[in-house]
């Protein structure tokens, strides 16, 4: 059983490494209810580390689920105007936004596909204008995990409920780097120094693409953005913190160029969206753009992924992942995008970051379109790495050179 002391550590690492709330600033913070216990230690934690003020935005999946279930499509898709306004005083005042996840994978299975999908286009288009605060790092923003019976349960289904959210706890934790006397926050630090050596060998190539091969029967090229940058761990905010999006993280990820995408990728692990789940899933690019899929499950939702908006069909990320990753030899399947991700080679259809090309976080929309970087209002990852998964990248003058042999960095010497 998780205890306290190891609770409030991570909420230290959390808070201080994480999102990296700087002096006199707003913290806004997103919990579920069920994650109060956490929640207030990650609020003492930013207090301490010399926060202004911290928000909490409390969320409840249940009572969403409820919604869904009995309230009227056009109410759900009604945005009140005090939230719009909310959301633009925190920004107006450079806040930083810490979320805490812990959805319940597949909760949403019942409910009809238009409906979730509409609900999730109201609110992307209320908020859009937003969107550009984190996606382009002008602000700092974290997420962290924090297990429930609920969750445990869809990892650990032998298990009974407190063995499972025990066994998940030593997971989560295992991927956080915390546990057995270590010192978490040095262990982020060598961390994040090996993940920037990653990125700076990928940049030294600029290679115009990937190549992605496994026995499954992926076989895409990936063509890479004019100027794209590789990153990786962390990220620096505009007023220089230095802070890590996401708890745990494994990849360097780039942008792709939106038109030169080309192939078929299968993907290895499921994918929670929308409340639900889809299974089996694949995909067939066209110049850059999904032009047939299907899966063995949930394939309505998928429909709602690839049609969300015009610019969810094209490719905004590649990131790329060892199958050695600690994730990855942990063996389980978290069923959540946020541990997921960090156990295999992704992709994300959807909008792509700034940071990934040079100069980026300067441009506005049409500037970073016209260097292959893709825009939307959607962002969702999906995860398509094996142990024989063989990559190589094409040079401007049409060379290969390895860069994962059996799913591990091959890069010459």
């Amino acid at each position: 059983m998780v205890t306290q002391d190891t609770l409030r550590e991570y909420a230290e690492l959390a808070v201080r490494v994480g999102v990296n709330v700087q002096p006199g600033q707003l913290m806004v913070l997103a919990s579920p209810v069920d994650c109060a216990f956490f929640a207030r230690l990650c609020v003492e934690e930013a207090y301490r580390a010399g926060a202004g003020e911290v928000r909490v935005n409390w969320t409840d999946e249940y009572t969403d689920k409820l919604r869904y279930e009995y309230e009227e499509q056009s109410s759900m898709a009604s945005i009140a105007p005090w939230r719009i306004q909310q959301k633009q005083d925190d920004i107006d005042r450079r806040c930083c936004f810490l979320h805490i996840k812990s959805s319940t994978p597949g909760l949403l299975a019942g409910i009809p596909g238009e409906k979730l999908q509409a609900v999730r286009v109201a609110e992307e288009l209320a908020f859009e204008k937003f969107e550009y605060y984190t996606m382009a790092n002008h602000g700092q923003w974290s997420i962290v995990a924090v297990p429930s019976i609920a969750w445990a349960k869809k990892v650990f289904p032998e298990l009974e409920e407190q063995a499972a959210l025990d066994a998940l706890w030593d997971a989560v934790l295992a991927g956080v780097r915390i546990g057995g006397n270590r010192d978490a926050v040095a262990e982020w630090q060598a961390h994040i120094t090996r993940l920037a050596e990653n990125s700076r060998k990928l940049n030294t190539y600029h290679f115009q693409a990937l190549h992605f091969r496994n026995g499954i029967g992926t076989d895409l090229t990936v063509g890479l953005a004019k100027g794209h940058i590789w990153e990786g761990g962390s990220s620096r905010a505009d007023n220089g913190a230095v802070f890590v999006p996401n708890m745990p993280t494994e990849e360097v990820f780039t942008a792709p160029d939106k038109c030169h995408v080309n192939g078929r990728v299968y993907a290895t692990k499921p994918l929670n969206y929308q409340g639900k789940m889809i299974r089996d899933f694949w995909f067939d690019f066209r110049d850059g753009k999904v032009c047939a899929y299907g899966a063995s499950e949930g394939e309505d939702v998928l429909k709602n992924l690839v049609e969300f908006d015009e610019g969810s069909a094209y490719l905004g990320e590649v990131a790329l992942v060892p199958d050695d990753s600690p994730i990855s030899r942990s063996g389980l399947l978290f069923l959540t995008t946020l541990f997921d991700e960090n156990a295999s080679c992704h992709l994300a259809l959807g909008a792509s970051y700034p940071e990934n090309i040079e100069g980026g976080a300067a441009m506005d929309r049409k500037q970073l379109e016209a260097a292959g970087a893709n825009q939307s209002k959607e962002h969702c990852d999906f995860m398509f790495g094996s142990p024989d998964m063989q990559i190589d990248g094409i040079l401007s003058d049409g060379r290969e050179i390895p860069v994962f042999r059996n799913g591990v960095f091959a890069f010459p010497e």
